[in-house]
C-alpha cells in the first residue's frame, strides 16, 4: 500500500462532555496549530451535549481550524435536514466543514430515542440512500425526487449550495462497506485501538473496493483516530510511549500505509499540548525527509 503523498494532517478528538471546558479545549487545540477539531455523536448519552450544536459553536468560537462530526449517527438524523445542516455550518464557517457519516449502532440507545432499529444489511442501505439524498440536496437544483426503502424525497428544493464541493467521509469497516466507500464516498474514518492488523486489513480491502469502482485509491482521504498514550516512559505498547515512537509510528502509519491525517484520541493533562508540539511537527519532519 503505497504513500498518496497528500499532505499530513493533525487533529483532535473532543470527547462532548457537558462538564468539561469544550470551547476552551477547541480554541487551544487551533493555537497549538491542529488541523481538525473532531467530534463523536451519541445524541443518547446523557453526560454529552449535541454533537451539532457543538459543532456550530466551534465554528464561532475559531478562526481557522477544520470540524467534522467523528462520525454522525446516521439514524438519528435525518439525511435531508443533515444535508442542509452541514451545508449552513460550511458556509457560516468559511468553507472549514467536512461530513462523516456512520451508519448506526447501539440499536438499543437508538430505539430508546425514538430511532430505527436496523440490522447490518439494512443500516448499510439507508447510508447509501442517504449519500445519495445529501448529495442531491447539495445541488441547488428544484424539484428533487428520490423514493428508497428507508428515505425519500417529493419535490424538494434544495439549497443553500456548500462553499465548495464537501467530501463525505464514512467511519465503516465492513468488507460491504468498504465496498460502499470505495464507490459513493471521499474520505475513511476508522480508529486505531491497538488493533493495527485489523486496521491494515482493512486498508487493502478499501483499495481493492476503490479500484474496482474505476477510482484512483490516492482520492480517498484516510483518516485514522489514533488512541493512546503520550508518555516520558519506555514502549508499553503501540501509541503508548514517547513522542519518538509515536513519531516512527504514525509515519510508518503515513509512508507505507497510506493514511494522511491523524486524529487524536486521548484523555489527560498534556496530551494534546505533547501531540501538537512534539509529535506533529517531528511527524511532518519525518514524512517530508522519507518522501525526499
Amino acid at each position: 500500500m503505497p504513500d498518496y503523498n497528500r499532505e499530513i494532517r493533525f487533529g483532535y478528538f473532543l470527547i462532548p462532555n457537558a462538564a468539561d471546558p469544550l470551547l476552551e479545549t477547541a480554541r487551544e487545540a487551533e493555537r497549538l496549530g491542529l488541523d481538525y477539531i473532531a467530534i463523536q455523536d451519541h445524541p443518547y448519552q446523557r453526560r454529552f451535549v449535541d454533537t451539532w450544536t457543538l459543532l456550530s459553536a466551534i465554528a464561532a468560537a475559531t478562526e481557522r481550524i477544520r470540524l467534522f462530526p467523528d462520525v454522525i449517527n446516521l439514524p438519528l438524523r435525518p439525511p435531508a435536514v443533515l444535508a442542509k445542516a452541514a451545508a449552513s455550518l460550511d458556509l457560516l464557517s468559511g468553507g472549514r466543514f467536512t461530513l462523516a457519516l456512520g451508519a448506526g449502532g447501539f440499536w438499543d440507545a437508538i430505539e430508546a430515542y425514538g430511532g430505527p432499529r436496523r440490522e447490518p444489511g439494512e443500516a448499510l442501505d439507508a447510508l447509501e440512500e442517504a449519500i445519495e439524498i445529501i448529495r442531491l440536496l447539495w445541488s441547488g437544483e428544484r424539484g428533487l425526487k428520490f423514493e428508497g426503502e428507508h428515505y425519500r424525497l417529493k419535490g424538494a428544493h434544495s439549497g443553500p449550495v456548500p462553499e465548495r464541493n464537501m467530501e463525505i467521509w464514512l467511519g465503516v469497516y465492513g468488507p460491504q462497506a468498504l465496498d460502499l466507500l470505495g464507490r459513493k464516498a471521499d474520505g475513511w474514518v476508522p480508529s486505531l485501538r491497538g488493533d493495527l492488523e485489523k486496521i491494515l486489513e482493512r486498508t487493502q480491502l478499501l483499495d481493492e473496493s476503490i479500484a474496482a469502482a474505476g477510482r484512483n485509491p490516492g482520492e480517498i482521504r484516510r483518516v485514522l483516530n489514533v488512541n493512546g498514550r503520550i508518555t516520558d516512559r519506555g514502549s508499553d505498547g503501540l501509541l503508548q510511549g514517547p513522542p519518538d515512537q509515536w513519531t516512527g509510528e504514525l509515519t510508518n502509519l503515513a509512508v507505507v500505509h497510506g493514511f494522511d491525517t491523524f486524529i487524536l484520541w486521548a484523555d489527560g493533562e498534556g496530551q494534546l499540548e505533547r501531540f501538537a508540539g512534539e509529535v506533529a511537527p517531528a511527524v511532518r519532519e519525518q514524512v517530508a525527509a522519507e518522501r525526499g
